[in-house]
């Protein structure tokens, strides 16, 4: 028996979850507002939306910012005398059978912020059993050990309000495929993504990241420049969905393969100070399909020149955690203050944990834009001046 709901059934009712690192949520919003979805609401770290059924493939091939995408099963109130009972009780009145098949399989994952049920185990394992029993009174069994499709429940409690939620994603976005291996503080591609957003790559402008590491940054610039769909070179858990025709799948990528531009006129360099580094990016570069776009080779960051061309910088150097030593990263950043100041006119777009960055750059940015990396509070500093102008 097959669980699930045509498009026409649910119509444009059918609703959904982007999560994405803190301080993404405007660039998720925007790119679900260009597939022409409905927003809902937006919190930290997660925006909801409505759509249909194969807006699920759309929405993982083309996100750049978020790291999932959720079908939202439902929400309700768990502050009452028993929030254990509440938890069981509205899991079990959740239609879950409308996705779930009787020979399927499930997990249950999730998160509780600022609610009185903190023990993560004590929920999942709440969350299992009523969700178990509501598909034994539709199914009419009592074990759920089928060969059939595997799904991943996540249940967020937040203010004492329950969501439940089936990821439609599986590994998560930020995941491309093109890097494989990376170096030891790998950017992480959603907010590489949103960096490239955020410094506005041009045509005929020279965008450069002098401490590529694994090239992360000019693989997002190249992908976002050319209009290439983050997630067509990998698959998604919801390929696997029996209420998701294959249709929807091979109509989507096919959307998104015609939409690439190949005509571009966009160059980026990837260079690092790190021989490794640069093979490293070389290879990524090639998985990416970016090679006409993105030149990679070593040198250090304060030894590069304008040429004479128009260009932008964006580079996320160490922070002295994991990369360089403080007293190291100090140095470096107050380096980098005196050599970049001498790159004529060019825009630069520095990531940073440290605090004290603009007193070590030497300079007080034009703006500065609060973003997470991972769960590093990071700033980044952003030039649009000359320094004397």
């Amino acid at each position: 028996e097959k669980a699930g709901r045509s498009s026409e059934e649910n119509g444009n009712g059918m609703e959904f979850v982007a999560t994405c690192l803190f301080g993404l949520e405007k660039f998720v919003g925007e790119e679900i507002d260009r597939l022409g979805l409905s927003r809902i609401s937006t919190i930290d770290g997660r925006v909801t939306f409505r759509g249909e059924p194969k807006d699920i493939c759309r929405l993982n091939l083309n996100l750049r910012c978020a790291e999932r995408i959720f079908i939202l099963v439902g929400s309700f109130s768990t502050d009452t005398p028993n929030p254990f009972e509440s938890l069981f009780e509205g899991t079990k009145s959740l239609p879950f059978e409308e996705y779930i098949g009787a020979n399927d399989t499930f997990t249950v994952n999730g998160h509780s912020v600022k609610s009185r049920l903190t023990s993560i185990p004590a929920c999942q394992g709440v969350v299992q059993k009523a969700i178990a029993a509501r598909l034994a009174s539709k199914y009419g069994k009592s074990w759920f050990d089928g060969d059939g499709c595997r799904y991943a429940v996540e249940f967020f409690l937040l203010n004492n309000e329950a969501t439940l939620m089936i990821d439609t994603s599986g590994v998560a976005l930020h995941k491309r495929g093109y890097r494989p291996e990376s170096n030891a503080a790998p950017l992480r591609e959603t907010l590489a993504a949103a960096l490239c957003k955020l410094a506005r790559p041009r045509e005929d402008v020279l965008f450069w990241d002098p401490m590529c590491g694994s090239g992360t940054i000019p693989i997002e610039a190249a992908l976002l420049m050319t209009d290439t769909a983050p997630g067509l070179r990998r698959s998604f858990a919801s390929e696997k969905f029996p209420f998701l025709p294959k249709e929807y799948w091979k109509e989507a990528r096919g959307e998104a393969i015609g939409r690439i531009k190949t005509d571009v006129n966009f160059e980026s360099y990837a260079s690092d100070i790190d021989p490794k580094c640069v093979e490293l990016t070389r290879e990524n570069i090639y998985r990416a399909g970016m090679g006409k776009y993105i030149k990679a080779f070593e040198r250090d960051a304060l030894k590069i020149t304008t040429g004479g061309r128009r260009g932008t910088v964006v580079c996320n150097p160490p922070y002295g955690e994991r990369l360089l030593s403080q007293e190291e990263c100090a140095e470096l950043y107050k380096k980098m203050g005196s050599h970049f100041s001498a790159l004529d006119s060019w825009q630069i777009y520095i990531l940073s944990a440290r605090e004290d960055f603009e007193r070590l750059y030497g300079r007080k940015a034009d703006k500065v834009r609060k973003l997470y990396n991972g769960m590093i509070r990071c700033g980044f500093y952003q030039y649009f001046k000359r320094k004397n102008g």
